[in-house]
């Protein structure tokens, strides 16, 4: 019995032990079963139901977007010389995260080495790389010379590295400075046809996504969006054109002691401006030496009360009305309105209508502009231009002034036939001169190159422009010859003028404005050229002494240089 019954125990204590062995393995079952489940809803919620979260989340730790930049455009003259170019250089940068503290920058060799390459203070360097170690990237140079980023890399120092930028180098340096402009260190235009053409020149940057590990190496790479390539330039202007303009103009002003000087030369049968300059210009490969008030195009910028030059186109719409004829004879003995005298600088007590052109009579043309209705005076300088833009496409062009008046009081129409009362840009005059060459047809101006005009129309009778320009023609003789017995003679039809320049309470002070304003040949004009000295401080400032010897020479070497034969030769 005793053997039976501890058998019977033995059963009991087994059958205990294995009912305990599977109530775990079923609750370590469950458990485990219960993560897998837990687990597999966390995941499908992650990648399913809240993935926008997690993808944005990584993103932000390993996506980045970096622009891709187009190099910029070149710009040509018209025969295709480069006039700007980009050429690559390189930036030093810092990343202050990448220097251990430990590093002794002021007394190692290296480090040293660095700030005489780049001229860069070694006090500076050291506080860059000390003064945020949470930023990755601080400029230490800009625009360095390729051979100088070579040493800086061969250097091999800690948190310095080197990207690759591009630099604007203008060949033809300081003879159209003004007109082509300059760029900022980032590339981008900031005066002249670099600005007014910036998005042409540079296209449209494109972008593309990429992708970094932890170790900064780029693991994807795809494009965002695609950019369109820049486009090289090409401008109406002559670089041999511009360089006789610019050589001559500065030569004028420094004879004339002048403040300054602005030259434009015109192709009339197109409209193409040939050559713009002024002087005193700026190197714009030495930005740091530029004086600021030389940085603008004085051509567009800058506004003058033009004179006499205008003078011209009053004799014209006279002849059109029938106000006089060529052969009227006009009395210039002064005379006053109210309190005001007209007078001129040489009497005379009367002069043809040829006279008065020639004599830059103001008180023949103010007789003239007294007989016609104020209207019919200021519309005739509207036809031609003045007081309006000229849409060239060069940012920073000035309207310039006419009275909005429609009734004009003696004064005032005396005075503004002889260009007082008004004020015009150079440009304006310049195309002012351009459609009287063309014998009254009007073809817009252009700073592109164009293989015909954009169109014409014609906006003053030819018979009476020809008759005009007979009355202005003058000889012109050329020293270039080098002997006595075959002298060039071209005929010009020039204007000059002389003009008061108003101080800045509005008031007329001793300071002179010297205009000449004409086209060449006579006979069959293919150039118009306007010159403007301002403030001749020699002993000369008239117009005709000052800013026409310098017409004078541009002029016919410009002739010359474009192989127009001169009209005829003298015989000894």
């Amino acid at each position: 019995m005793y053997i039976k019954k501890n058998n019977k125990s033995f059963k009991n204590k087994k059958i205990k032990k294995t009912t305990y062995i599977n109530w775990r393995f079923i609750a370590l079952y469950t458990v485990v079963f219960s993560f897998l489940i837990i687990l597999t809803l966390r995941i499908i919620f992650l990648q399913f139901i809240d993935s926008k979260k997690l993808s944005y989340e990584g993103d932000r730790r390993t996506l980045r977007i970096q622009p891709v930049i187009n190099t910029r455009g070149i710009i040509h003259d018209r025969l295709g010389y480069p006039l700007a170019v980009t050429v690559p250089v390189n930036a030093v940068f810092i990343d202050p995260s990448m220097i251990d503290d430990n590093i002794d920058i002021e007394n190692n060799i290296r480090w040293q080495a660095l700030s005489q390459t780049i001229s860069v203070p070694l006090k500076k360097i050291i506080f860059h790389a000390n003064f945020n170690k949470n930023l990755r990237f601080i400029y230490l140079a800009r625009q360095i010379e390729p051979e100088l980023g070579k040493y800086v890399k061969a250097l091999k120092l800690p948190g310095i590295y080197l990207t690759e930028e591009a630099k604007r180098y203008y060949p033809s340096g300081k003879i159209a400075a003004q007109l082509i402009g300059v760029n900022n260190i980032d590339d981008e235009g900031i005066e002249g046809v670099e600005k007014s053409f910036n998005n042409y020149l540079i296209g449209k940057p494109g972008k593309r996504k990429i992708r970094k590990d932890n170790q900064g190496r780029v693991i994807e790479n795809e494009s965002l969006i695609n950019k369109y390539n820049s486009k090289n330039l090409t401008l109406s202007i002559n670089k041999d054109i511009q360089t006789i303009t610019y050589q001559k103009l500065y030569e004028g002003v420094n004879k004339n002691k002048a403040d300054f000087g602005i030259a434009i030369l015109i192709d009339i049968k197109t409209g193409e401006i040939l050559s713009m300059a002024t002087s005193p210009a700026y190197n714009p490969n030495s930005k740091q030496y530029i004086i600021s008030e030389n940085f603008r195009n004085r051509a567009i910028t800058d506004i003058f009360e033009p004179g006499s030059t205008v003078k011209p186109i009053i004799i014209m719409e006279a002849l059109k009305q029938g106000l006089i004829t060529e052969d009227s004879v006009i009395n210039t003995k002064p005379f006053f309105i109210k309190k005001h005298q007209i007078k001129d600088v040489s009497y005379h007590e009367q002069l043809s209508i040829a006279g008065i052109l020639q004599n830059s009579s103001n008180v023949g043309v103010s007789k003239i502009a007294l007989s016609m209705e104020s209207k019919n005076l200021v519309n005739t300088y509207l036809k031609f231009g003045l007081g309006q833009r000229t849409n060239l496409g060069l940012i920073g062009e000035h309207q310039g002034f006419l009275p909005k008046k429609k009734v004009l009081s003696n004064l005032e129409k005396a005075t503004f036939s002889f260009g007082y009362g008004l004020m015009v840009t150079p440009l304006q005059l310049a195309r002012l001169y351009t459609t009287i060459g063309s014998y009254g047809i009007y073809r817009p101006l252009s700073i592109v190159k164009i293989n015909h005009p954009l169109y014409e129309k014609r906006i003053f009778p030819e018979k009476y422009v020809k008759k005009v320009l007979k009355m202005l023609e003058k000889t012109v003789l050329s020293d270039a010859s080098g002997t006595e017995k075959n002298i060039e003679k071209y005929h010009f039809s020039i204007k000059t003028g002389t003009a008061k320049k108003v101080g800045d309470h509005g008031v007329y002070i001793k300071k002179y404005v010297a205009y000449t304003a004409g086209v060449a040949p006579s006979k069959n004009p293919r150039f118009s050229l306007i010159i403007i000295i301002d403030n001749p401080k020699g002993n000369k400032y008239y117009g005709g002494a000052v800013s026409a010897p310098v017409f004078n020479n541009i002029m016919t070497l410009v002739l010359k240089k474009m192989k127009i034969n001169p009209d005829n030769l003298l015989k000894k």
